[in-house]
């Protein structure tokens, strides 16, 4: 018997691993009704449970469409066993000739004996493709097709590439979100036996998944059907008749070429810098919860493929797909009609609206949980140049794509429509002020009870109330996966929202009407402020001239130079100075009119946050004076302020205003038209009457401070009394270059000296030492030395621990972070004006001191009658490689910037021969030129560096200030000529450094 069992036992394993391909031409697969016997019993952990088909309507759960590695396992483990089948002629299994064929049934084994039987039968390389077509066959395994919507056709046409959310009835079960992606080095994720460009043999363009990160070329996106593979799941069928029954999330696993961080079964690394270039499948990790193993049978178990996922580290905020349900159009049939027909007219006359009686592809069904914050992200593509649109890809791949949405895409009314019954949701508003406003006049119009928070993640400029709840002024490169834990831990505070009703002034007469101004304010309600005056009249020449001529104002240079001669013209023409003689202000019954004429101000501001103007606070600290209170965001008043040229100039370097009055409600009247700002959106708004007065409070999620940057255990250690901490800090061209690699960072960073600061210190306090010891450094040694070169205004403290690479921390953040929270031993400072060792003027020069070599012991002096030496022998030296002899004859007077007859230059023929140590000695000593000399075909140096793939050589080149942008006559630039060789992790460095030249070069622009 126990032989029996070994041998069925090891067919079933082999029959497991039996390839779909492995079937033999002219052979029928075996169907669902193919058998008529008992089957054999499949494994424990193989065997699917009407739980693990959540995802599935109940008619789908074993249905034909269904290849997933445990649909094709049942239909394997259906078949006859060899010689068994009626009529083969085998020998019947109950030894008679009288009755059914009935194959014997066996006890299935332990899971222990399967997995040691396993590795007992199947080698190294029979697991691997195993694990491997298990894998790929299990992205369908909770993903079945459903059946065909109404009115589909048969024969579907050619599939679109999305880029985003399909919301339709027609929406397929784990479609992709493609974006384009230049990225060349990553094999196409079908694989070599499907691939499309592979048999075309020549260069076509590649899609990056933004859900579950795989990269195909764009031919080869129809070729995974044919692997089975689809995106991880964001919605269910509502075919199950009780549409709340429990469920749970499947892993959606996929297979990694390169894998950041560790294993998770062996707590070993992946091996990245060494497999970038190979084939070999070397992690599988899960799209949902971000889990990663090495793909060997001693790290993953092919039952963890129907384990339950956790979600992560971030479920508290991501929106399971099991309560995203896909409702089925209602069908008009005869027994419905009939019914119509007998409902009484009482039934007719219901109250549901257009709005609530119209069917909707999708309806939400969540499970409440007192531990769950369901997070909906609304991004406006537009805010911050291109920030918008890469920041839309991040959160594709840490939520579900159906919780993030475009706001081009229609806005935010129909998500907040649809999510409005999940409890405890929260909104993270991607964008500039305006954006944040729309979304809560939005939640005004739909009256949700209770209003959701709403956190902010600022892109562009400006963002003072995402300055006033701790979030910043601008998104710089911190992790998504970090923001997500902010929104998730913030605290929920008030904001004050103010009406604005405007109407006509009555008592005005026709010589004070204007053409060109309007009765009506941008906006009804204000979060932030409202202004007249100066900054309105500024804001309102630039709107105008950018409607007009969009084409002048795409850039952020111009932008800022029109903004300032706008405002020196303004005050040049003096066009606000008789502000005073054309308003009346009366705040909560009392008449400000003659404070304002005796103060003669060019711009009255009407504050609801401490912050205005990107940043500046013009209420200031009252501090002893006891007329006016310290400003808040959330106690029903309203800060007025009137500026004249004076304060408006010491605004910027820490002033204030001047403070008029602190109130309720405001009456303002205008005999004239006057320019006018509504939160950023300027008009000239004819003669009225404007009436303030509180509207509502808005709830919002403030960034809290955090104590340690992980969750709080029992026998966490406490927090010391001193902390003695070593700081570096580091250049902007090594954090631009090696910020994703933290080790290679630290080595290139500088020793600043140590300070010591209480446990419990904050960066703030933190700062103010740094800046003391770098004083006393300064002023104790001077600036000898890159050690003792002066901190720049403009450095900021770099996180270090929290993530997998090093960010910055914006100074205006300083005060939410511990410095125990970013540092362990050593914390680092980024200082974006430090030079480098290449560029740092008071470095010595390898003139005065050159490498060891064998010739630098015989250099003398050369008799003054000795004629320079010939450039051929220059470029003979070069093209030998001849260290020694080209730095005799350089010298004896050689001319480093000769060229030979192709106009190429002695760095053109170093970089040929791939010397490190004559490129070096060039960039030192030839003049600049020399960087972007061109040769016939126009390739500078760093063209044919990046063309041969001379990672170092590059390198030295970029560093010495070669351009990355100039072009050859094909049009490419080294970044190119680098993917063209297929040299990716090059190529990503160029253009790491393309981007950091091109931003350096726009700064020194407005510099000046």
């Amino acid at each position: 018997m126990g032989t029996n069992e070994e041998e069925e036992a090891a067919r079933e394993e082999d029959v497991t691993a039996a390839p779909l391909s492995a079937t033999q031409p002219g052979t029928r697969r075996p169907g669902p009704s193919s058998h008529r016997g008992t089957l054999l019993p499949v494994p424990r952990y193989l065997r699917r449970r009407r739980a693990s088909s959540h995802l599935l309507p109940a008619d789908a759960e074993y249905d034909r469409a269904l290849w997933g590695l445990h649909g094709y396992y049942r239909r394997l483990s259906q078949q006859w066993p060899p010689g068994q089948h009626p009529g083969s002629g085998g020998r019947r299994a109950s030894g008679t000739t009288a009755g059914p064929v009935m194959p014997a049934r066996v006890r299935p084994l332990s899971r222990r004996r399967q997995v040691a039987l396993r590795r007992k039968s199947a080698g190294p390389q029979t697991w691997s493709a195993l694990l491997a077509k298990a894998i790929t066959k299990s992205g369908l395994q909770h993903l079945a097709p459903p059946p065909p919507a109404p009115g589909a056709l048969c024969s579907e046409p050619e599939r679109q590439i999305r880029s985003t959310v399909d919301w339709s009835e027609s929406a397929t079960y784990g479609e992709h979100i493609w974006f384009e992606t230049n990225v060349s080095g990553d094999f196409c994720y079908v694989g070599e036996q499907y691939c499309v460009a592979k048999m075309l043999q020549k260069s076509v363009s590649r899609r990056k998944c933004a859900a579950c990160k795989i990269v195909v070329h764009t031919p080869c996106i129809e070729q995974l059907e044919k692997i089975n593979f689809r995106c991880k799941p964001s919605f269910r069928e509502s075919g199950s008749r009780n549409i709340r029954e429990p469920t749970f999330v499947r892993h959606h696993w996929v297979h990694r070429r390169r894998q950041d961080g560790k294993c998770r079964h062996c707590g070993k690394g992946f091996q990245q810098k060494f497999t970038f270039h190979s084939k070999e499948i070397v992690a599988i990790s899960c799209s949902w919860c971000k889990q990663a193993y090495h793909s060997k049978v001693s790290c993953f178990m092919l039952q963890q493929i129907e384990e339950p996922c956790s979600l992560g580290v971030h479920a508290a905020v991501v929106i399971p797909p099991t309560w995203i349900l896909r409702a089925r159009r209602p069908q008009n049939t005869l027994k419905a009609s009939k019914k119509k027909k007998r409902a009484s007219f009482k039934r007719k006359s219901s109250k549901k609206g257009p709005e609530e009686g119209r069917w909707k592809p999708f309806i939400i069904r969540p499970t409440p949980s007192p531990l769950m914050k369901p997070l909906l992200v609304f991004v406006n593509p537009k805010s911050g140049g291109n920030q918008g649109a890469k920041i839309i890809q991040s959160f594709l791949w840490y939520l579900n794509p159906r919780q993030v949405f475009d706001l081009s895409q229609g806005g935010p009314k129909e998500a907040l429509e649809m999510y409005r019954k999940v409890h405890n949701l929260r909104i993270l508003a991607c964008g500039g002020d305006g954006t944040v406003g729309w979304i809560l006049s939005t939640l005004d119009q739909l009256r949700l009870k209770p209003p959701p928070p709403v956190a902010i993640l600022p892109l562009g400029t400006g963002n003072d109330l995402a300055r006033t709840l701790n979030w910043g002024g601008g998104y710089t490169d911190e992790p998504v996966s970090k923001i997500l834990s902010h929104v998730e831990e913030g605290n929920v505070v008030q904001l004050d929202r103010w009406d604005l009703r405007a109407e006509p002034n009555p008592d005005a007469g026709p010589e004070e009407r204007d053409e060109g101004a309007t009765d009506r304010l941008p906006l009804d309600v204000f979060n932030n402020y409202f202004s007249l005056g100066f900054d309105a009249h500024v804001t309102l020449e630039f709107h105008e001239s950018r409607e007009a001529n969009p084409e002048k104002f795409n850039s952020r240079f111009r932008n800022k130079m029109f903004y300032a001669g706008t405002a020196f013209s303004d005050f040049l023409m003096g066009s606000s100075k008789d502000l005073a003689k054309h308003i009346r202000v009366v705040c909560d019954g009392t008449d400000l009119t003659p404070k304002i004429q005796d103060l003669k101000p060019q711009c009255i501001v009407f504050l609801n946050i401490p912050r205005y103007c990107a940043g500046t606070m013009p209420w200031g600290h009252p501090g002893e004076h006891h007329d006016f209170e310290p400003q808040r965001h959330d106690d029903g008043y309203l800060e007025v302020i009137g500026f004249t040229m004076t304060s408006l100039a010491a605004l910027q370097v820490g002033g204030h205003g001047e403070r008029l009055t602190q109130c309720r409600e405001v009456v303002l009247t205008t005999s004239k038209a006057i320019p006018v700002q509504v939160d950023g959106e300027p008009c000239k708004l004819a003669a009225s009457r404007i009436r303030i007065a509180l509207r509502n409070q808005a709830t919002m999620v403030q960034k809290a401070k955090r104590r340690s940057a992980g969750p709080l255990h029992s026998d966490q250690q406490p927090v010391p009394e001193q902390l003695r901490i070593q700081v570096s800090r580091v250049s902007m061209h090594d954090y631009e270059a090696l910020h994703y690699d933290k080790e290679q960072l630290k080595e290139a960073s500088v020793p600043l000296g140590t300070v010591v600061v209480p446990g419990d210190s904050d960066l703030e306090l933190c700062r103010a030492h740094i800046e003391r010891l770098q004083q006393q450094e300064h002023e104790g040694a001077g600036a000898k030395s890159p050690t003792c070169q002066k901190l720049s205004p403009k450095w900021c403290f770099l996180d270090a621990t929290t993530a997998s690479r090093f960010y910055r921390i914006d100074r205006a953040q300083e005060h939410l972070n511990y410095v125990t929270e970013i540092a362990q031993d050593e914390i680092y400072i980024l200082d974006p004006e430090l030079l480098g060792a290449s560029a740092r003027p008071d470095l010595p020069t390898p003139t005065s001191s050159l490498p060891t070599s064998p010739c630098s012991p015989t250099l003398r002096s050369l008799p003054g009658d000795v004629a320079p030496p010939k450039g051929e022998e220059l470029i003979e030296a070069a093209k030998r490689n001849n260290f020694c002899k080209l730095q005799e004859l350089h010298r004896a007077g050689g001319d480093l910037m000769h060229r030979d007859e192709q106009s190429r230059t002695l760095l053109h023929h170093a970089v040929s021969t791939g010397s490190k140590e004559v490129v070096r000695y060039l960039l030192d000593h030839a003049p600049p030129e020399i960087l972007d000399a061109v040769e016939e075909n126009g390739e500078t140096c760093l063209h044919q560096a990046a063309a041969l793939g001379q990672r170092t050589i590059c390198h030295y080149i970029v560093e010495a200030g070669a351009s990355l942008m100039k072009t050859d006559q094909q049009g490419d630039t080294p970044r190119q000529r680098a993917e063209k060789a297929q040299d990716t992790e090059l190529a990503a460095y160029l253009e790491n450094r393309q981007h950091y030249q091109m931003i350096q070069r726009e700064d020194q622009e407005t510099a000046v």
